[in-house]
């Protein structure tokens, strides 16, 4: 990453490292594409009354003001100002709204932007970053398949990134309404507090997790306690996890004719539904974790969090789940599920740890040579010729002596150095030439149906 004056969580990547990024960003569109997801790209503003939607994360807003309203800020209230968009879901319902005459339904998005957020960066984790996210939107209601189809796409795609040094990825699900029913049957209200702190277990522990509980959420220790224990349990099927699940509310006195039992058992049965038919078609790329929480308030159902083997202290590098609240018009809702993609995250990962990096800095595949400075219409012509035959080609920026112009080409990457026939002053001119600088081959060319070697030619991320 480029240093210098550099700014704490805002990263500028070197072009090396910007190839490496790209690639990614082109496998992952490639995949989200081959599964019928369609792109988009929305402002990267929002009004402050948008984007407070999502609860705890409103401490992390960035608000925009202009230079000669600084100190005046106040006059106008935080839900009329603009902030820059913290993630890609919110913007999303507010553009399946105010287009949703011109989309159709179920509406499968793919979007890579830009997103803010004002939180402590540290390894990996920015303040600007990009996100990489896939959603179904539905209009009015939204089949529970698609709660398997999307972490199962998001799987795939991951997997093409093994060959970049990503390690295997997990998708570890939960259900919200699995565990709202359970806490309500112990006898919890504040709901939504306790998913947020059973969200930080892997962070800070069982043992400060249950004092956040009896502290900021009003639980008993026996309460706390069983809190833990559903964070704990673990099954191979959805099968085990039933019998599991009603083992534990037994334990906790949860009757199965309780409100808050049913409730329970709508998620269970979603989550069975989702690790059972994602075994079937792509084993162990999902699994049931119960600890799973996603403390962010508009999810309703399925949550996900997605981790790599063997980098538990990157965390969870996708996120996501169901939320059926989030966009409405009048009586009509618009349903979705979505995951999202720390894509700045992962390139950190895949540049600083898993070691990968690109083949060469520039795509060109030949750098045309400058006799002198008489000769560069020359040069341009035969760059353009093979430009036109989809070789991507440079022009030498001076006609330096020809040990400089190689050394450019070298520092570049680019592997073929083209000499055009007009040689210079005292040498008799032999027609145009190549040069393979990595292996010394020199050969007679003409640019109207040279071929270079596809594999020398081609721009590669390595590892």
């Amino acid at each position: 990453m480029a240093k210098g004056a550099s700014i704490s969580g805002f990263p500028e990547w070197l072009p090396s490292e910007r190839v490496v990024e790209q690639r990614v960003i082109d496998t992952l569109r490639k995949v989200f594409e081959l599964n019928g997801f369609i792109g988009i790209e929305t402002r990267a503003v929002e009004t402050g009354a948008s984007l407070l939607k999502k609860g705890e994360t409103s401490k992390e807003i960035y608000l925009l003001s202009r230079l000669q309203e600084v100190g005046h800020e106040s006059d106008t209230p935080i839900e009329d100002r603009l902030g820059l968009h913290f993630d890609l879901t919110v913007p999303l319902s507010r553009y399946v709204v105010e287009h949703s005459g011109a989309l159709t339904f179920p509406f499968k998005r793919w979007q890579i932007q830009k997103v803010w957020r004002g939180e402590r960066p540290q390894e990996g984790r920015f303040r600007e970053f990009v996100q990489a996210d896939i959603d179904v939107i539905g209009a009015g209601d939204l089949p529970d398949h698609y709660e398997v189809e999307l972490p199962l796409v998001m799987v795939s795609a991951l997997e093409e990134l093994r060959a970049y040094g990503l390690p295997k990825a997990t998708v570890h699900a939960n259900n919200r309404k699995l565990s709202e029913g359970f806490y309500r049957g112990l006898g919890l209200t504040d709901i939504e507090g306790v998913l947020r702190e059973i969200d930080k277990l892997d962070k800070i522990g069982a043992d400060e997790v249950a004092r956040l509980l009896s502290e900021t959420c009003g639980a008993t220790e026996a309460q706390a306690r069983a809190c833990l224990e559903l964070a704990e349990l673990t099954a191979s099927d959805g099968a085990e996890l039933a019998a599991k699940f009603d083992v534990l509310c037994e334990a906790h006195g949860i009757a199965e004719d309780s409100e808050a039992y049913e409730l329970a058992r709508q998620g269970l049965d979603t989550l069975a539904m989702i690790v059972d038919e994602a075994a079937a078609i792509r084993p162990g790329s999902v699994i049931a974790d119960l600890k799973i929480a996603r403390g962010l308030d508009y999810y309703t159902g399925s949550v996900y969090e997605t981790f790599l083997d063997g980098a538990a202290s990157l965390g969870s590098i996708c996120s996501g789940g169901r939320y059926d609240n989030l966009a409405s018009q009048g009586n009509r809702k618009y349903p979705g599920v979505g995951l999202s993609i720390g894509l700045s995250r992962l390139v950190s990962y895949m540049l600083h740890t898993a070691g990968a990096h690109a083949n060469r800095v520039s795509p060109a595949a030949v750098l045309v040579a400058v006799w002198n400075e008489e000769d560069r219409p020359t040069a341009n012509r035969i760059a353009a010729q093979l430009r036109a035959r989809g070789i991507a080609t440079d022009v030498a920026p001076t006609a330096a002596k020809l040990g400089k112009q190689i050394k450019y080409a070298d520092k570049l990457g680019i592997p073929y150095v083209w000499f055009p026939a007009s040689a210079a002053e005292g040498e008799e001119s032999t027609g145009d030439e190549v040069k393979n600088i990595v292996t010394g081959e020199q050969v007679a060319a003409d640019c109207t149906s040279w071929e270079p070697d596809t594999v020398v030619a081609q721009q590669t991320v390595e590892i």
